[in-house]
């Protein structure tokens, strides 16, 4: 919510629309404090008396918040189909070594009919948050891509001059080989009655935690490599 608001204080939206998301912005983060008092009361309590005009009580004598709000599952949908693609973008770039900010195009060629609708209301904020720029309703071009899901949708990301392809299969496909070769000796340690029953449970502990993230390594690289086919 808060990044999605950003724009109307920073492009200058209007007033009426400033002080319309700064009162709501307010009143959800009231409402935030509220509950977090009994959790957090001195630091609530303080951010409560810097939280603009408000009547002189103290945050512990506010009214606890009931659940009024009616879920509109429309808009719901949206903002998750938002957050999805966000997030899968970013987990992509990250896998594949790109800038975060590093604009990329994107190609839907069957887009839902949320996922259009949510493009072309807000494609400004798909640019900037994505950094998906300009989102196209099209076949791709042919060439190394990569390949993200947003709800039902699929979109076909083009790496041509963004990454050396061939360079970045071959990085990542050492490092799947080093994980592999790692969870495989801690896997056989962890096998090892011996081991497991001798060994100090510090170590044992530190064996399966170790495993553990080689496995998800695994994952995470072999999940990377089918991105660039």
């Amino acid at each position: 919510y808060l990044e999605l608001i950003k724009p109307v204080f920073a492009d200058g939206a209007g007033e009426s629309a400033a002080a319309e998301t700064r009162a709501v912005a307010g009143w959800a983060l009231d409402q935030i404090l509220v509950m977090l008092h009994p959790f957090m009361p001195f630091i609530t309590e303080e951010l409560w008396s810097k939280q603009g005009d408000r009547a002189d009580y103290p945050l512990i004598t506010a009214k606890w918040p009931e659940p009024e709000a009616e879920v509109d599952p429309a808009a719901k949908a949206e903002i998750d189909w938002l957050i999805a693609l966000t997030s899968a973008v970013r987990a992509a770039k990250n896998e594949l070594g790109i800038a975060p900010g590093a604009k990329l195009a994107a190609y839907c060629s069957a887009p839902s009919a949320l996922g259009r609708k949510v493009v072309e209301e807000n494609a400004a904020a798909i640019e900037r948050l994505a950094r998906l720029t300009p989102v196209h309703f099209a076949e791709a071009p042919a060439g190394a891509a990569m390949q993200i899901g947003a709800g039902e949708d699929a979109f076909i990301i083009p790496l041509e001059g963004v990454i050396d392809v061939d360079a970045e299969k071959a990085r990542l496909a050492k490092a799947m080989e080093a994980s592999q070769k790692e969870f495989g000796s801690l896997n056989g340690r962890l096998n090892n009655a011996n081991f497991v029953e001798r060994a100090k449970p510090e170590a044992v502990e530190k064996a399966r935690a170790d495993a553990a993230f080689h496995a998800a390594e695994i994952d995470r690289l072999r999940a990377a490599l089918a991105r660039l086919g």
